[in-house]
């Protein structure tokens, strides 16, 4: 007989989980920090416009002192550059922004991006990924980008 007994002799054979949630706790907390502030840089200038034919547009200002872009997104999540005269496909948003700068480079659009507005037409099965997507490239691009969602005329839109 001992003076200790041989239930404290033992080793524990337990595992401390409290500092691995700890350790977890801060990563989603980093993550969700970060998540908040990429929203927040890039979300807080995004406003949805009128769009008005070019004739409404000219009688108003007299002359054109902006240039207008048009893209569009649709359900495949394919992105499109709209001319007068042609749709052209694009490579994803990589291809966006590189399009964006070869038209500048080129001369095409404005050197000021502020005279640059770029219309993004979102088809209505379009996911929300796909718009953000673009969204997010055009403006780390440096333009600025308006939502347009072109609806049906004749539609009831009380409800």
């Amino acid at each position: 007989m001992s003076i200790i007994p041989d239930e404290e002799l033992k080793s524990f054979g337990g595992l401390n989980l409290a500092p691995m949630v700890d350790f977890l706790f801060l990563v989603v907390a980093v993550f969700a920090t970060l998540a908040v502030t990429k929203a927040a840089l890039f979300d807080s200038q995004v406003q949805l416009v009128k769009v008005k034919t070019a004739a409404e547009h000219s009688a108003l200002t007299g002359h054109q002192d902006t240039y207008i872009v048009n893209l569009s997104v649709n359900a495949q999540g394919e992105y499109k550059w709209i001319t007068e005269f042609n749709e052209y496909l694009m490579n994803g948003v990589k291809g966006i922004q590189a399009e964006l700068s070869k038209q500048q480079d080129l001369g095409l659009l404005p050197k000021e991006k502020e005279k640059t507005k770029i219309l993004l037409h979102i088809d209505k099965n379009a996911t929300w990924q796909y718009i953000s997507d673009a969204i997010f490239s055009v403006r780390q691009a440096g333009f600025a980008i308006h939502p347009v969602y072109d609806y049906e005329e004749g539609i009831d839109r009380k409800s």
